[in-house]
């Protein structure tokens, strides 16, 4: 897989116009119908700020787990009263392992939004093209790269029909695209070198006493290496696909290190990862990262040139220092993060605006049209934090082009029939 085979699908559908009317359920001005698959924590937060930010309704609701559906039920029936939308239907909630394909069969369904553990992404996704669904996909799109390979066929698939997102929320989050501007037109100077962080909290789960093995990992699944990821594919993409962004390149090698020292839970995932990417012109960007220190999360990147260094974090501030000085307006101070609101996603300060911002341009994206498709990017940044981590766990330098030509393929041993 070549450079130009994983862009050339998603640039030519970013380019296509459908007449709207010819679209059913998103023609402009009406209401995109949402599904909401996976109703954890996360799903659930982004489909209740779907309802908040944007003109679409959750319609429909799925999940493996029936408890998972009520409680999704409630909240989202509370955001759609403050937002004077109508509840969801019980006839549209659907549990168990066939639940997805009875969700993509709802004719009140026009879009669904995949928040499931990471490891079904591509299945997941490759359904719902196929069921001619527009897509919102939470990231990582895949856990190997046989995965990203299956998303890139869906990503062709859906070419000029569908319009398909990839929850890589940060590039919309208005600081973040201000000081983009300012680095691409040379603020900074020529770009020596980077740093970026994620130190995160341990994320606690319940012990689930009663669930068989196979459900207690799925349960559990980000404690669980094959089906998350492990910590630099599920949580640190997001510095990764950042730092591709701001450099608009991809790694070209990698070499790090990782560990489990630190973590208490029944999982197999790292405690820790701390890798370094050479990019192209020699330049070095490090990603360190946590899940299990004790005290609060803090998330940046940082840039350095030859006249200029950035520094943007996910609370405060986002700025530049050097010979062109900026700071980005109304950020304000940092606040401290909870962890129960960042396992979520929910930041404040910079990126506090992040997923609304998103979600509008995913939205408008349906009803105009104008459809965006966002698979080919999704998987060469996941294929850049498989990378990282396939440099971290062999202890040597890896290329790029290396992981992608391996076709790693993982298996959880998981039959969700059975549970």
């Amino acid at each position: 897989m070549e450079r130009r085979t994983f862009f050339g699908a998603a640039g030519a559908a970013a380019l296509t116009i459908v007449k709207p009317e010819l679209v059913r359920g998103t023609q402009r001005n009406s209401a995109v119908r949402l599904a909401l698959f996976g109703c954890g924590g996360r799903g659930t937060g982004v489909a209740a700020s779907f309802i908040t930010n944007t003109g679409a309704a959750v319609t429909a609701l799925g999940d493996l787990f029936e408890g998972q559906l009520a409680k999704a039920k409630d909240r989202l029936d509370t955001a759609a009263a403050k937002a004077s939308k109508p509840a969801i239907d019980r006839s549209q909630l659907y549990a168990g392992p066939d639940s997805l394909d009875r969700v993509l069969s709802s004719k009140e369904v026009d879009a669904v939004l995949i928040a499931t553990p990471p490891y079904f992404h591509p299945e997941h996704l490759a359904k719902a093209v196929a069921s001619g669904k527009h897509v919102y996909c939470e990231k990582p799109v895949a856990v190997d790269v046989a995965g990203c390979r299956q998303v890139i066929e869906a990503g062709r698939k859906a070419q000029g029909r569908l319009s398909l997102a990839i929850g890589f929320q940060l590039r919309h989050a208005p600081p973040y695209v201000q000081i983009r501007e300012r680095i691409r037109r040379g603020d900074l100077g020529a770009l020596v070198c980077g740093l970026s962080h994620y130190y995160a909290g341990a994320i606690r789960r319940p012990e689930w006493p009663n669930a068989s093995p196979q459900e207690r990992r799925l349960r559990n699944w980000i404690h669980d290496k094959v089906i998350s990821g492990d910590i630099f594919v599920e949580q640190n993409i997001h510095l990764v696909d950042l730092n591709n962004w701001l450099l608009e390149a991809r790694p070209l090698s990698a070499q790090g290190v990782c560990g489990r020292r630190g973590r208490r839970d029944q999982g197999d995932c790292s405690s820790h990862f701390n890798v370094t990417f050479t990019y192209p012109n020699d330049l070095h960007v490090t990603v360190a990262s946590t899940q299990f220190i004790e005290g609060e999360w803090d998330v940046a990147v940082r840039l350095f040139g030859e006249e200029g260094n950035a520094e943007l974090r996910y609370d405060a501030p986002v700025r530049i220092t050097g010979r062109r000085p900026w700071d980005a307006p109304g950020v304000g101070k940092p606040e401290k993060t909870e962890t129960a609101a960042a396992v979520a996603g929910a930041f404040k300060g910079a990126i506090e605006d992040a997923d609304a911002e998103k979600e509008r341009h995913w939205i408008e994206s349906i009803t105009s049209g104008r459809y965006i498709n966002e698979a080919a990017q999704g998987a060469e940044s996941t294929l850049s934090a498989i990378l990282g981590r396939t440099a971290a766990y062999t202890g040597r330098t890896v290329t790029y082009d290396e992981v992608v030509r391996s076709g790693e393929k993982w298996d959880a041993g998981l039959d969700v029939r059975r549970l």
